[in-house]
């Protein structure tokens, strides 16, 4: 078996065991307030003895979505837009408090931990990008037929995302403190949807059957959407305080669910074979995760 595809089962893995911490720390936290006082938001829980778990699950996912290769180019680029974003929402906490917490908010300073943790992320993460321009211009010359101008449409996009946040950080410290978590969070949310939306089309191609139409990540990527709206919804008719605990909550479990599937998927393949729209046109050679 192709140690590849071992290391690729392990960081899948590795995520699901990330959310299910998140998870298990926060009911712990609820187990010991009462049953109904809860945070309006799971980020709200930094505030709560949750908080090292919180920061650390963040950051290990998205370090996860950005090392994992994604099955087609679009794929991996949205994994590794919500990889970089990750640990914004982790290390800039929500302006708010919330009002549940099982002992007493000990916080220091926050624009203080802001400061320190977002520069040396911004520091650490510039000849990252370096080196990422590195590998593509290698590639460029030592592979040419292998080689897509996807690459440097996604390094664009990451030095993008990458380079607004630090200008933010640098020209309007106290926006970025109040509105990046926020800003960071739903784009995030956004990137993991278009990628479920993604692998929906890839499976259909991979199982063509006119009979039927869906297929286990088109439900999931349908529910990501419906189920938001819905709440949203419930929340201007009849007024709802934990509507963002709920939201977020509902598109934890649909993304855990997407990546049990997916994994479970290409247990054996490590990546899918990327498959034309056409059914005349060739697929694409299968590609190792070790090609990024």
């Amino acid at each position: 078996m192709s140690y590849s595809i071992k290391t690729y089962r392990y960081l899948r893995m590795a995520m699901v065991a990330m959310i299910v911490l998140l998870g298990v720390a926060v009911l712990i936290e609820w187990a010991k307030t009462d049953p109904r006082c809860l945070q309006t938001s799971i980020s709200a829980y930094y505030y709560t003895p949750v908080r090292a778990i919180f920061v650390g699950a963040l950051i290990t996912i998205g370090v996860c979505m950005v090392v994992l290769k994604g099955n087609t180019e679009t794929e991996d680029i949205l994994l590794n837009v919500a990889g970089i974003l990750a640990p914004a929402v982790a290390l800039v906490p929500t302006p708010g408090q919330g009002r549940c917490h099982s002992v007493p908010v000990v916080l220091g300073d926050a624009a203080a931990n802001v400061a320190n943790n977002m520069l040396a992320l911004f520091v650490v993460g510039v000849p990252c990008l370096l080196l990422t321009a590195f590998f593509i211009v290698r590639d460029r010359r030592r592979q040419p037929a292998g080689w897509t101008p996807l690459y440097v449409v996604g390094l664009g996009v990451a030095v993008l995302i990458f380079g607004g946040g630090l200008a933010w950080f640098l020209v309007d410290r106290s926006g970025f403190i109040g509105h990046a978590h926020y800003a960071a969070a739903i784009v995030m949310f956004a990137c993991i949807v278009v990628v479920v939306l993604v692998n929906a089309e890839q499976y259909r191609r991979k199982h063509a059957d006119p009979r039927s139409p869906a297929n286990r990540y088109s439900v999931i990527a349908i529910a990501m959407v419906v189920v938001p709206l819905l709440m949203v919804a419930w929340k201007k008719l009849f007024g709802w305080e934990h509507a963002v605990l709920g939201i977020e909550a509902v598109l934890i479990l649909l993304f855990a669910a997407f990546w049990v599937s997916q994994t479970e998927e290409l247990w054996n393949e490590g990546l899918r074979q990327e498959l034309p729209r056409s059914p005349q046109a060739s697929p694409s050679p299968l590609r190792s995760s070790a090609d990024e």
